[in-house]
């Protein structure tokens, strides 16, 4: 049994532009800027994705934030090919397929297009602001 003392909490990203990138999440998921505030000398942004919370910001003095590396294709799967966080993940109710066409018609970059990973269940990469990759999965069962 998993331990019930834990609840997921939210992921934080860090931003070249933080007001853009939120507007981003906003714009092509439909997500909720809920806060914005000043914190250790760089823009924070609460924002609200089903029942994920994105803390999206920007870089503080000091720091010197290396790229993301974009995904790579190997042969039966892909991946950052660093240590750490990969992605994260959504699961879409609905028709990821329409919602997909509706993201791509905005400017939405897919690292990897929709694609049937097992029966029933369609899943894609978003390739987001910042070099974060997005899992959108519908499963239809």
């Amino acid at each position: 049994m998993s331990n019930p003392q834990f609840n997921f909490d939210h992921i934080h990203i860090t931003s070249e532009d933080p007001k853009a990138a939120a507007e981003w999440y906003q714009e092509m998921f439909g997500a909720d800027i809920s806060k914005e505030y000043e914190l250790r000398g760089a823009p924070q942004i609460h924002v609200e994705l089903g029942s994920a919370t994105l803390i999206i910001r920007g870089k503080r003095p000091g720091e010197v934030p290396a790229s993301a590396r974009s995904i790579q294709h190997f042969e039966n799967f892909s991946s950052h090919n660093t240590w750490g966080t990969d992605h994260f993940g959504f699961t879409y109710q609905g028709d990821l397929g329409a919602f997909c066409e509706e993201i791509r018609n905005k400017g939405v970059k897919f690292a990897i297009e929709p694609w049937e990973f097992s029966p029933g269940t369609l899943l894609c990469y978003v390739a987001g602001p910042d070099g974060v990759s997005i899992e959108l999965i519908q499963r239809k069962s």
